[in-house]
């Protein structure tokens, strides 16, 4: 790793919508690996003040640089640019745009695997177009897959599949009889699934 390099490779994750500008999903990430002054400690634990730590510290600056960043992108036709000091990856998807920023010392191809960790992920788990209306009834799972692919600026996983199993996985705890719907397909085959489960236990021993 170079020394300008770092672990916290991502600074923020946005889905805007291509339409109005509005957020959809935005994260930004402030690394806590900045290097403190001698007999600073205490002071290194504290929520970063300057801009050079965090360039976008609160609502009021972030909608500023979102608001100029899809601007800027609306008219380009890649899906890399050097923008407000930063490298920024984007992808358009419908109404949407995907974005993953990066300062200039990070490594462009893994800030571009994780753009399309994040696209590949979306496509998989809602089967169909990735577009405003979808990432909002499903906001929760949009979340949980950014969650899985980067943590605090750190990238974890940029397998899309791997992404989509650890989000839609199943639960392995008992099946709660009280949220099923007898009438319902579903409820049908979950208490199929539970009492083949019981029937194996009670084979097992022996009754």
């Amino acid at each position: 790793m170079s020394p300008g390099m770092s672990l916290y490779s991502v600074n923020a994750i946005l889905i805007l919508s291509i339409e109005d500008g509005s957020r959809i999903f935005t994260k930004y990430y402030t690394p806590p690996h900045h290097a403190a002054q001698p007999g600073a400690a205490a002071a290194a634990t504290a929520p970063p003040a300057s801009s050079s730590q965090n360039p976008y510290p609160d609502k009021t600056a972030q909608t500023r640089f979102e608001k100029a960043l899809l601007q800027k992108t609306a008219k380009q036709t890649g899906d890399i640019l050097l923008f407000d000091n930063r490298i920024v990856l984007y992808k358009m998807e419908s109404d949407v745009a995907l974005y993953v920023v990066g300062s200039l010392e990070d490594n462009e191809i893994l800030l571009y695997n994780v753009l399309l960790a994040l696209r590949d992920s979306l496509h998989l788990l809602f089967k169909q177009s990735v577009d405003k209306r979808t990432i909002i009834e499903n906001y929760d799972l949009v979340s949980l897959a950014i969650d899985e692919i980067c943590d605090d600026g750190v990238v974890l996983e940029t397998d899309p599949t791997i992404i989509v199993q650890r989000c839609s996985k199943a639960p392995s705890q008992d099946v709660n009889l009280g949220r099923i719907d007898p009438f319902s397909e579903q409820g049908v085959n979950n208490l199929a699934q539970l009492g083949k489960a019981k029937l194996t236990d009670w084979l097992r021993q022996g009754l």
